[in-house]
């Protein structure tokens, strides 16, 4: 997902192509989610487009927006997958474009665009979500109050752009507050915004944190380290408009890719990394230099990263499991088992006949007993006998599942 490295470069890009420019003409896809999710339609975002000026852009966190010469103004967040992308521009990383065919590189309008706009002086430009996590909403309110509304409100500060509101002591009361894993409080958007699990990771590693300590069990001294650099990733990250290449060689986000495949498993100077998984979010961290200080989430699940000597463990094909349980069958020795005795066809009427009489009268008494104390549970217990005798009858008596 894009953090807030990704968000910057984006920004980057509009204030450079596109603010102080006209929108010419504007087309949306009428997409349910990406538009209709948070209140508007496609064709709202084509009305609020067309004609109108851009006169800057913005970003907090993971969200950005331009501000049009009349409201109502963009905001928009890219969810797990998208992007912006302008024609004859690569916004986007080298590895994003090798991954696609040389023919859709470079094809326009791009694949999987929402909405998409053209300029008085020629610049084209496409919203693009392949997984529609997306989200394109129109605020309106004038354009320099639109941090005081919804949904830029409602989020923490941003450790780049809000130098004056994220500090130390915001940073300890926000700690001190909680209890909950450190790592779930540096992922909480209404805490801090634009920071996601990747920078998440680097932040912790740099401060040599463990990830799912208690956030209100660390040191004064540990917070000091903590805030140092969630300051110096971010601002570095953004300087570098996430461009991973440019990023020191010790990070380890070089590192923290491996996991499921044959990664490195380890870092430069030795320390092996590992994966925790908790609520289903994952955390890259270097047990040797993140150690516990404090109370720890219970329920972590830790996996060692694989390493390149050892690669990754062969998974056992269903062929191979089935000729391990024939020989495992062959090597024991068969245990016969004793025959049933088989039952007459009037012995087996008999028995039907019986238990036949017994279910009824269970029932009976179930619904003489029902009528007598007002209640219907012991109809339940004759609704059970009924089918145990049918179980039974079917020669598969289970248990019944409670």
């Amino acid at each position: 997902m894009p953090e807030i490295a990704e968000i910057a470069r984006i920004v980057h890009f509009l204030r450079i192509h596109l603010v102080g420019k006209t929108v010419k003409t504007a087309s949306a896809i009428d997409d349910a989610n990406v538009f209709g999710k948070v209140g508007t339609t496609g064709s709202e975002v084509t009305a609020a487009l067309s004609g109108k000026k851009v006169v800057s852009a913005g970003n907090q966190g993971k969200y950005f927006w331009i501000v049009l010469s009349k409201p109502p103004h963009l905001v928009m967040h890219f969810g797990m997958t998208g992007w912006i992308h302008i024609k004859g521009e690569r916004t986007a990383y080298t590895n994003y474009y090798n991954k696609m065919k040389a023919d859709e590189a470079d094809a326009w309008p791009p694949k999987y665009w929402k909405f998409q706009l053209k300029t008085d002086d020629a610049v084209e430009l496409a919203f693009t979500d392949p997984r529609r996590f997306g989200r394109v909403r129109l605020v309106n309110c004038d354009g320099k109050s639109i941090r005081q509304n919804t949904p830029l409100v409602e989020n923490g500060p941003d450790p780049v752009v809000d130098t004056d509101v994220f500090t130390e002591a915001f940073l300890s009361q926000k700690m001190r507050s909680r209890h909950v894993p450190i790592k779930a409080l540096l992922l909480d958007q209404a805490a801090i915004s634009g920071i996601g699990n990747w920078v998440g990771d680097e932040v912790l590693y740099q401060a040599k944190l463990h990830p799912e300590q208690y956030c209100n069990e660390f040191s004064d001294e540990q917070i000091t380290k903590l805030y140092g650099a969630i300051r110096y990733v971010c601002q570095l990250a953004v300087d570098k408009l996430g461009d991973s290449d440019q990023f020191p060689k010790d990070w380890i986000f070089h590192y923290r890719w491996g996991k499921g495949t044959k990664g490195p498993g380890h870092l430069p100077s030795g320390e092996k990394l590992a994966f925790l998984t908790v609520g289903g979010r994952t955390s890259c961290y270097a047990p040797d230099l993140q150690k516990k200080t404090g109370g720890v989430v219970p329920g972590v699940k830790e996996e060692l990263a694989e390493s390149d000597e050892e690669g990754p463990k062969p998974k056992k094909s269903s062929k191979s499991k089935t000729v391990a349980k024939k020989a495992e069958s062959k090597a024991e020795p068969e245990v016969k088992q004793p025959r049933k005795r088989k039952v007459k066809a009037e012995d087996s009427e008999d028995e039907k006949s019986v238990k036949k009489g017994k279910v009824v009268q269970a029932k009976s008494q179930a619904k003489s007993s029902a009528r007598t104390n007002g209640t219907g549970a012991d109809v339940n217990i004759a609704q059970d006998a009924e089918e145990e005798g049918g179980r039974r009858r079917s020669g598969r008596l289970r248990t019944k599942p409670t």
